[in-house]
């Protein structure tokens, strides 16, 4: 399948890539971090050439300054949590990096563990420590919370959010997830087959027409946006992203990722609160 895109992202820019299996986006990140060469292109971060085929110019991965998180944790077996952060660094000169890193991934208590004495998402907060200890210029994520559940999910979306943030990062994830997209992204790119079909905001590229009438219908609220008087809900039904119109005392007990029922009557919606 050829790979033909144009990509251009604004440093500091939390993009998310999303497309079926096999649309070609893991491929694009393992183009970024040098992993891969395209048989034909350019890859420009700021002023330097990280790949030039006409030139013959490709940059080592190590040389990039990029960190990369995949669904496989990938720690070292043998070593404390400590050891596996310091081991990303280039000189044990930047130890310090390592508690500043420790300290927003809020991993003091686990530092002195070894891996296989953490769960699943303690594992995952570690790897994408590893990957932001020497400050990458760019952050490349591969699904990373894929294996995760549901609550163990949203913590570590808030990590992310929080590490991108505060460290000024410009990261790009791949995720199938669409409530993940909508609340972590600044910008999604639809890829298929190889081909950039849309881009745009969340609600740009999944919104569709939703047509009036009597339904009811289960969602999850992905976003909750307050006005002086009334609110608006983002909730996910299907595939579909629609926006509620919603009174204070609607949304008072609402928080994002709760189960919903959307129930509408002569065209006027409500939104009622599922009990797990």
């Amino acid at each position: 399948m050829p790979l033909d895109i144009n990509i251009q992202i604004e440093e500091g820019e939390f993009i998310t890539i999303e497309g079926q299996s096999g649309a070609g986006k893991t491929t694009i990140l393992r183009m970024i971090a040098g992993l891969l060469k395209p048989e034909k292109g350019k890859i420009e971060v700021g002023n330097n050439t990280w790949v030039d085929t006409e030139s013959n110019c490709f940059l080592p991965s190590q040389k990039r300054g990029v960190g990369f998180v995949f669904q496989e944790y990938s720690l070292f077996p043998n070593m404390t949590i400590m050891k596996n952060l310091e081991y990303a660094l280039d000189s044990k000169k930047d130890i310090r990096q390592v508690e500043e890193v420790i300290n927003i991934m809020e991993l003091e208590a686990l530092k002195e563990r070894f891996p296989q004495m953490l769960s699943g998402g303690q594992k995952q907060r570690v790897a994408l420590a590893r990957a932001i200890v020497r400050k990458p210029k760019i952050l490349l994520l591969d699904e990373p919370l894929s294996a995760l559940d549901t609550r163990m999910r949203i913590k570590l979306q808030d990590y992310i959010l929080k590490v991108h943030h505060k460290l000024k990062l410009t990261t790009i994830l791949v995720s199938h997830d669409i409530p993940e997209i909508f609340k972590m992204s600044d910008r999604v790119i639809r890829l298929d087959k190889g081909k950039i079909t849309n881009t745009g905001n969340a609600t740009d590229v999944f919104q569709k027409n939703y047509i009036s009438g009597k339904f009811r219908f289960a969602g999850e609220v992905l976003k909750i946006e307050k006005d002086d008087v009334l609110s608006i809900v983002n909730v996910l039904i299907g595939n579909n992203i629609i926006k509620v119109i919603a009174s204070e005392n609607e949304v008072e007990s609402l928080s994002v990722g709760d189960k919903v029922m959307i129930v509408s009557k002569a065209f006027n919606p409500l939104i009622l609160k599922i009990d797990n």
